[in-house]
């Protein structure tokens, strides 16, 4: 008797999942179309994107191009995914995840504040035609020549001694007093 119980159980079982998956068949289907079709749009703004940034930014280090390209991925991709639980019925952990990621970058954003001062200013001075390597610069009490500038930070020559500056606190104030160009 309780083998009669435990399989007609288990044909019950088996039948209700067959018909669940087939029930839910046109929603994967509609899923999968979507993703694909997401991923080609996704992979042709990329491609614009790279192309606009290399003529945009042609006399520019490739490492701030690839940067702002895979931020813009990473936010195109995370869309997509957010959408894609959306289309498949999972609108509840695509509301969670989005919530979740937006606290998250928030934290983030807070933690690598002074980070993204330095590199906000750092394009800024990097396309300054007033500041660049070999000009004699005043900042605050100190003056020396630039020797390197990078995204983040700025190398100085003071005195024979490199000094290493945050291109937020150079971009607050400074002064060109000459240039030492040979």
């Amino acid at each position: 008797m309780l083998d009669v119980l435990q399989s007609s159980l288990v044909r019950g079982v088996f039948a209700d999942f067959l018909s669940r998956l087939v029930d839910a068949v046109p929603t994967l289907i509609t899923g999968v179309v979507f993703l694909v079709s997401a991923a080609l749009l996704v992979k042709l703004v990329l491609a614009v994107l790279k192309t606009a940034l290399a003529r945009a930014m042609a006399g520019e280090s490739p490492v701030y191009r690839r940067f702002i390209s895979t931020v813009v991925a990473g936010s195109l991709w995370f869309g997509v995914g957010l959408s894609t639980l959306s289309v498949v019925g999972l609108d509840g952990i695509a509301t969670s995840l989005g919530t979740a990621a937006g606290f998250l970058a928030l934290g983030v954003s807070y933690a690598t504040s002074e980070m993204i001062a330095d590199a906000v200013a750092g394009v800024y001075l990097l396309r300054d035609p007033d500041f660049e390597a070999g000009d004699r610069i005043r900042v605050d009490s100190m003056e020396g020549i630039v020797e390197s500038i990078e995204l983040r930070k700025t190398r100085f020559s003071v005195k024979g001694d490199t000094v290493v500056r945050g291109n937020a606190d150079i971009e607050a104030g400074w002064t060109k007093v000459g240039t030492e160009k040979a």
